[in-house]
């Protein structure tokens, strides 16, 4: 595979999640079997990091507070958007949404004015975030079940859906799981699923590790710059494209030790 640089990894920190720190002298390894211990050594949580990140960052994490959802009450809130409207524009502290096991129907949008979000499931349980928006209704990268503005988000233990059905040839059939817009963001062990145009990796530093994303036509497009990291990839797809998002300008994506599975594909870079 030979020499991959990490710089492109954002600078992240959160509750229960570690810090992405990695420079150009720290390669990522050649050796699958050394990615453990490359992340171990790369990787450490905020107790260890305080006070070398970002001040505003570092600031956040100092401060970070916990909210809790479950839709069978008990919590703080029964809904994500309720979660996320909480939150004050201008926020500057870490806010870990912690959401219990359950489906949830809801169109989410974390707002530019609130950074240093983080949605967090529970390992192991199904916590699911699902709609059914479309092109047709929204626009294409307004139809996104999730859509992320703000800087320094995180998401960890996720499915993310977008249950409109496959589209008929020649029909506007955009139906975004996720569109990431903002930067610094990471994501742990999530799911996304679509099927035209599933992961708007819309522009900013993003890290995914350990993330199943799937859909069938420009499932993952954009102008982010991105590293996916030890994830599997599980497509039933016909094209894989990097500058699909509105216009022209840079993107990067990284897909280091992934499993891609194709059925009647071609991965193309297109203009």
């Amino acid at each position: 595979m030979g020499y991959i640089s990490p710089s492109i990894v954002a600078y992240i920190v959160a509750f229960v999640l570690p810090v992405v720190l990695a420079t150009d002298t720290a390669p990522i390894p050649e050796v699958r079997a050394q990615i453990p211990q490359w992340f171990k050594t790369n990787v450490a949580p905020y107790s260890q990091r305080k006070g070398t990140l970002d001040p505003a960052l570092d600031a956040a994490e100092a401060a970070r507070i916990i909210v809790t959802v479950n839709q069978k009450g008990g919590a703080n809130f029964k809904s994500i958007n309720e979660a996320i409207k909480s939150i004050p524009i201008g926020n500057k502290k870490r806010v870990i949404i912690k959401l219990a096991p359950g489906i949830y129907t809801e169109k989410v949008t974390v707002d530019v004015g609130r950074p240093f979000v983080t949605l967090l499931g529970q390992p192991g349980s199904q916590t699911v975030l699902t709609y059914h928006g479309t092109a047709a209704q929204f626009g294409t990268v307004e139809s996104a079940t999730l859509i992320v503005w703000s800087d320094y988000f995180m998401a960890a233990n996720l499915i993310i859906k977008n249950t409109s059905p496959m589209p008929k040839p020649g029909s506007q059939g955009q139906a975004l799981a996720m569109r990431i817009n903002g930067d610094y963001a990471a994501f742990y062990t999530c799911s996304f699923y679509g099927f035209q145009d599933t992961l708007c990796d819309d522009r900013g530093n993003h890290f995914f590790k350990d993330c199943y994303i799937e859909g069938t036509y420009d499932f993952i497009f954009g102008r982010g710059a991105s590293l996916y990291l030890v994830s599997l990839n599980h497509y039933y797809i016909y094209l894989l494209t990097y500058n699909k998002c509105m216009s022209k300008t840079f993107n990067e994506y990284v897909f280091v030790y992934k499993s891609i599975r194709t059925r009647n594909c071609t991965l193309l870079e297109t203009d």
